[in-house]
């Protein structure tokens, strides 16, 4: 017998397949928009919502039957700011030049709609594991958007990725830049990042066609 059963092992999978966070249930745009124009700053926004999400919706399940209704949102609240304390302050004492690019980005973690909906939704319903797998599923769900847009963003506006100038140097004229290729400027604004995940949702109706809302 696996470690996970079907249903279990469905709470990881349905978020990453047919019910993303971002491009099915449209929550997260936000950051999406925000901090995906480097693939770095996409990833480590990542690995902070799923530590926040995995381990606050433990939490929230663990005080599900203590939690009085009439603050639960506000108790929710503050397991999600202590959460995300702990990851600005990470950030800070390993990476800071990075925690300075995401700045107020990692404190809207907060606020992200991803988080407070697993929150009210899902763990305040369910047992710790459950809320658990949940909570890394949705997160791995908004981390696959994340990364894929940072990764065309980056590669496509600056010839970079992580950093690395993968297509050549644009000032020397090497690599595809000597076959006249140029770095699409465009591709580093916001409405870029909106335009690429419309293409994402697109390209997921296209392959589901269940997914399509009837008018």
């Amino acid at each position: 017998m696996g470690l996970l059963s079907k249903k279990d092992a469905k709470l990881i999978s349905d978020p990453l397949l047919d019910n993303n966070p971002i491009t099915i249930q449209v929550l997260g745009i936000c950051s999406a928009l925000a901090i995906t124009a480097e693939l770095k700053a996409s990833i480590v926004m990542s690995v902070a919502v799923l530590f926040v999400l995995g381990m606050g919706n433990v939490v929230i399940s663990l005080m599900r039957n203590i939690i009085p209704s009439k603050i639960r949102i506000i108790v929710q609240l503050i397991v999600v700011a202590t959460l995300v304390i702990i990851v600005d302050l990470v950030l800070k004492a390993f990476a800071y030049e990075l925690s300075k690019t995401l700045s107020v980005f990692v404190g809207l973690i907060i606020t992200n709609c991803i988080i407070m909906g697993r929150f009210e939704a899902f763990a305040l319903a369910n047992g710790p594991w459950k809320s658990f797998l949940d909570g890394i599923g949705n997160s791995l769900g908004y981390a696959v958007i994340l990364i894929i847009v940072g990764f065309f963003r980056e590669l496509l506006g600056s010839g970079s990725l992580l950093g690395i100038k993968v297509l050549g140097d644009p000032i020397e004229k090497t690599g595809v830049y000597a076959f006249g290729y140029e770095n699409n400027g465009f591709m580093l604004l916001a409405p870029m990042a909106l335009i690429t995940v419309g293409i994402i949702i697109w390209v997921q109706r296209s392959r589901n066609t269940s997914l399509i809302e009837e008018n």
